[in-house]
């Protein structure tokens, strides 16, 4: 009976979130992979968890809330970046502190923000710039040789 209750408890409160310290809300343009209960670090140090996501109806960004424990306390210009785990891994927000000597509140918002950099933007824009790359060495190559052969000629020779 004693085992069964012990259960009961562990499922019931399996789906719970244990929340410690304040929480901050900050909105970004994209957090792609950034989900609630990821991890929110400062120095590569877990400090707190995302815990909840919307979007913003007026400008369609994206509106997160995180807890940051009670020791650690961020100025008001500190920043907050949806930072890759790995290249396979989750995402998580990545707290840089300000220079501020005013600290954030309870419920404060962080207005310093960069969204996720999404791995598949980097590699368009790499192929992109290769492949652009590439044309305009072509390009210039074949107009170099178009000048240097006038006449449809290539080389010295006088025969037709």
């Amino acid at each position: 009976m004693l085992l069964c209750g012990l259960l009961a408890l562990a499922v019931v409160d399996k789906g719970r979130r244990h929340e410690t310290g304040y929480r901050l809300h900050a909105a970004f343009d994209h957090i792609d992979g950034l989900s609630v209960g990821s991890d929110v670090r400062l120095a590569g140090v877990t400090v707190g968890q995302v815990v909840d996501e919307r979007v913003d109806p007026s400008d369609f960004k994206a509106e997160v809330t995180f807890t940051v424990r009670p020791d650690v306390r961020l100025p008001v210009d500190s920043a907050a970046i949806v930072t890759s785990d790995s290249l396979l891994g989750g995402k998580y927000i990545a707290l840089s502190p300000g220079g501020s000597d005013t600290m954030l509140r309870a419920g404060g918002e962080m207005t310093q923000t960069q969204g996720a950099i999404s791995l598949e933007q980097l590699l368009s824009r790499f192929i992109f710039s290769v492949t652009d790359t590439m044309t305009k060495a072509n390009q210039s190559r074949a107009n170099q040789g178009a000048a240097a052969s006038p006449g449809g000629h290539a080389g010295g020779s006088d025969l037709p």
